[in-house]
């Protein structure tokens, strides 16, 4: 009961200040769509950008930690993708929007709060690694196969379509801001202390603007679309994705305690409002993914509290 108090809730209560503001209509949609924009294109990737720059490559990114964690987020993915097709009968763009949704967790607006709030600050390492190559990743694989399933039969060449894909994969302000900091922590690109007090001013402001807006965010979803794929979803995100981390990192691959709470905790996370950004961009299964977002959110209070308690 303490780490729902303590660690939990504090976190659930942000958003859901900003979804009780959004709801009296003291923070209209546009308010809240610009309070998101500067989170999502600004204040996250310069967190993004402070935390790469400074973490200890060598340290941090350990084989075990990104086997455990990728290969329990793709079999997640799978899981959901095969079901989409093969039960639900939904076709391969559908299921390809519904699989990304297994996928892509949240893991920097509540992965990243909750795991400093219940390890501390110096557990972030591990968070930061798997964050490092989750959005590139992610995005690359889900741009890729969705762009495959829609230029089947249109003629796009191989080369045409990798552009396409790169091109839409460094499009996104958080790619941007790890490349960056990529580039100056192997560089060792100096810059002057004005440069950094700067950035930590814009870093500090990621994570609270982007909870109170989420919450905004979360006031426009309604559950609806098809319950059994919803149903689906939250398994994958909640239960498979993070109990195939744990079982992999602490049976398989003899993780460390600092890199098993990381790899689960990011592994536990509800879907992100980026699933939804995802389906959105190519018009597929929106319904489906707003209503998983704002249901898993909700039901990811108690299992996040369970991690907790399974977690060393």
């Amino acid at each position: 009961m303490e780490a729902l108090l303590d660690v939990i809730l504090p976190v659930f209560l942000v958003i859901g200040f900003g979804y009780a503001a959004a709801r009296a209509r003291l923070f209209d949609e546009g308010a809240v769509d610009a309070l998101m924009r500067y989170a999502q294109n600004f204040a996250a990737p310069t967190l993004l950008f402070s935390s790469i720059a400074r973490l200890d490559l060598a340290a941090t990114f350990q084989p075990a930690l990104f086997l455990s964690f990728y290969t329990a987020a793709f079999t997640s993915f799978f899981a959901a993708f095969g079901a989409a097709i093969l039960i639900f009968r939904r076709p391969v763009t559908d299921a390809t929007a519904i699989g990304f949704v297994a996928l892509f967790s949240n893991s920097l607006l509540l992965g990243v709060p909750i795991t400093e709030r219940a390890y501390g600050t110096a557990a972030l390492a591990g968070n930061f690694a798997i964050i490092s190559i989750h959005s590139p990743l992610f995005y690359g694989f889900g741009i890729a196969l969705m762009e495959w399933a829609r230029a089947r039969g249109t003629g796009l060449s191989g080369a045409a379509l990798m552009r396409q894909i790169v091109r839409a994969i460094f499009a996104q302000p958080l790619v941007i801001g790890i490349t960056a900091g990529f580039v100056v922590n192997l560089t060792g690109l100096p810059l002057p202390a004005v440069a950094w007090s700067a950035i930590g001013l814009v870093a500090a402001t990621a994570i609270p603007t982007a909870l109170f807006g989420l919450g905004g965010v979360l006031l426009r979803y309604r559950p609806d679309g098809d319950f059994r794929i919803i149903a689906l979803l939250c398994g994958c995100s909640l239960v498979l994705h993070p109990a195939l981390a744990y079982l992999l990192g602490r049976f398989a691959l003899g993780l460390d305690t600092d890199g098993l709470r990381s790899a689960v905790m990011t592994a536990a996370m509800a879907p992100g409002v980026n699933a939804y950004i995802f389906a959105s961009l190519y018009g597929v299964a929106k319904r489906v993914a707003a209503s998983t977002v704002l249901v898993a959110t909700a039901l990811s209070i108690g299992t996040i509290w369970v991690w907790l308690q399974i977690l060393p």
